[in-house]
């Protein structure tokens, strides 16, 4: 007996696409058209390609500077939350001590809460350390926001890695940080992967936290030059330069999916199965 398919999932996940889709295609395709066909043909293709708005995005409304400072403050953070959020998760789900499920559920916890809530301790705690509009300042606060979902991510993936192989290291001499940066962390490949994509995304596309921690202009990141460059369409007309920027913020956030989806599926399949 053959057994019937059914059909609506597949088409919920086509209109889903095509939903997200649009308005990325439309964006990318505006980003080399002229003002006019923006604002008198918005849906059709241009009728020659301008390329100058990439370079004067670029340039002009400084967006290579925002990129550069995006990949510092996002690299530097993502590298500490890596390490931070590996070594807790690790300790909490393969040791037992007094308090492993209280801390375990902090970082829990510490994922719903608002951030909002928290900005304006935060900006004074971040403005007496002298760390305001810096990147230390950003780093560490950006790594604070994202540590909580890797402990919470990787722990369920720590778990599920075979204590044979650590005991069998223990047994040939090595320490609990052989063990650690050797055995555990290589086996861990496929969930670090995964979570570091998810927190590159999170972390690319963040506006509140630097919005509040970072008022000096020279060091804006990219979603707050491209909102610089937004308002400032108020006051003269480059929407080509507009979307040009758009696209570029939106291209290293495609990309690293594109790469490293395959990687995030076999992240998570694995660290869902014991």
């Amino acid at each position: 007996m053959t057994r019937r398919l059914n059909p609506l999932p597949q088409i919920a996940m086509l209109c889903w696409a095509v939903v997200t889709s649009l308005p990325l295609l439309w964006a990318v395709v505006s980003s080399v058209k002229s003002d006019d066909e923006i604002l008198n043909e918005p849906w059709s293709l241009p009728s020659t390609p301008r390329f100058d708005n990439w370079a004067r995005a670029w340039s002009e409304a400084n967006i290579g500077r925002y990129f550069l400072n995006s990949l510092i403050v996002v690299g530097g953070a993502l590298l500490l939350t890596m390490l931070l959020g590996a070594l807790v998760a690790y300790a909490l789900a393969r040791y037992q001590f007094r308090g492993n499920r209280l801390l375990y559920y902090t970082f829990v916890a510490a994922m719903f809460f608002p951030v909002f809530l928290a900005l304006v301790p935060l900006f004074f705690v971040v403005q007496q350390l002298g760390l305001l509009g810096t990147y230390p300042g950003l780093i560490l606060v950006y790594a604070a926001y994202a540590v909580p979902f890797t402990v919470f991510f990787l722990h369920a993936f720590f778990r599920t890695l075979p204590s044979e192989l650590a005991e069998a290291a223990f047994l040939d001499g090595c320490s609990h940080a052989g063990v650690f940066f050797r055995v555990m962390l290589p086996l861990a490949r496929p969930g670090l992967v995964a979570v570091g994509i998810f927190n590159f995304l999170g972390l690319w596309n963040q506006y509140l936290l630097p919005l509040v921690l970072n008022p000096d202009p020279d060091r804006y990141v990219l979603a707050q030059g491209l909102a610089a460059l937004s308002v400032s369409q108020g006051y003269r007309s480059d929407w080509g330069g507009l979307f040009a920027g758009l696209t570029i913020a939106m291209l290293p956030v495609l990309v690293a999916y594109v790469a490293f989806q395959r990687h995030i599926r076999a992240g998570m399949t694995a660290g869902a199965v014991k």
